[in-house]
């Protein structure tokens, strides 16, 4: 069982990461590849003290050694949820599930807003996992809306397992409706009704809201208080997904508040 888990390997996550590693406690960090961030395409960052001139690349580069120097385990994943186990959460990266005592959410912010239908058909029919799902509509017809550099492959798996998969990339349709009854029975992209027994949304990133259910938002960010608390017991947050103004040094400091107060909760358990 890890101490703390980390979701997020930008500023805020590396932050908080390093942080928690210090006061003692055990921690993994699960994090998209770096090429996959918006501060990865930063020509240059002008304002972040120490450091001036630097390449959003070079940044991360530097982040990503401090990490492995610091023996923090970094895992290459998309996490697609957690379920909080009683005194523990868990957190699933595609078959493979990770168990934690607290939780710091670095998830930055998501670009895309959920389609209408998408949470109401969660788990009846939308998935955000082929790997994870796709066994459960092997025979059957099912939408992949492709959103991120995995798209590709993760539908071909859905095809080499025996599913019928009509795939959107962003090039074909820009607004989808999630349609059915007790489950999904069809996706309507740009007014164009398609007749699935499945949908699979795949994006960089996974809405806080879809990502733990409970926690609160407002305005699209996840709600804290000035320690980085969130609603629920045993989870923080910081970074992007608390807010604007977005800066790398304002992340920076928010993962180290919201690592003091994990930290904080776990003596005291």
């Amino acid at each position: 069982m890890t101490d703390i888990i980390i979701i997020g390997g930008g500023p805020a996550g590396v932050s908080a990461a390093l942080t928690a590693k210090n006061r003692g406690k055990s921690v993994k960090l699960i994090s998209n590849s770096p090429e996959q961030s918006n501060l990865w395409k930063a020509k240059v960052v002008e304002n972040y003290p120490g450091l001036p001139n630097i390449s959003g690349q070079e940044l991360l580069k530097i982040f990503r050694k401090q990490l492995d120097d610091a023996g923090v385990e970094l895992i290459t994943a998309r996490a697609l949820n957690a379920l909080p186990m009683g005194s523990s959460f868990s957190v699933s990266c595609g078959q493979d599930y990770y168990d934690a005592r607290a939780l710091i959410l670095t998830v930055g912010i998501t670009q895309q807003a959920t389609y209408p239908g998408e949470q109401e058909f969660l788990g009846r029919g939308v998935s955000y996992c082929a790997t994870c799902d796709g066994m459960l509509y092997r025979g059957k017809k099912v939408a992949v809306i492709g959103l991120n550099e995995e798209a590709e492959s993760e539908a071909s798996f859905l095809r080499s397992i025996g599913c019928n998969v009509e795939y959107f990339d962003k090039a074909r349709a820009k607004k989808y409706e999630i349609k059915g009854d007790e489950v999904v029975t069809a996706l309507v992209a740009d007014n164009q009704s398609y007749p699935v027994d499945g949908v699979f949304i795949l994006r960089s990133t996974i809405a806080p809201s879809s990502f733990l259910a409970g926690l609160e938002s407002e305005n699209g960010h996840i709600v804290t208080d000035a320690d980085m608390k969130t609603a629920i017991e045993g989870v923080f947050v910081a970074g992007d997904c608390v807010g604007r103004p977005y800066q790398i040094a304002r992340a920076v400091g928010q993962g180290n508040t919201a690592a003091l107060s994990a930290c904080e909760y776990l003596d005291k358990k």
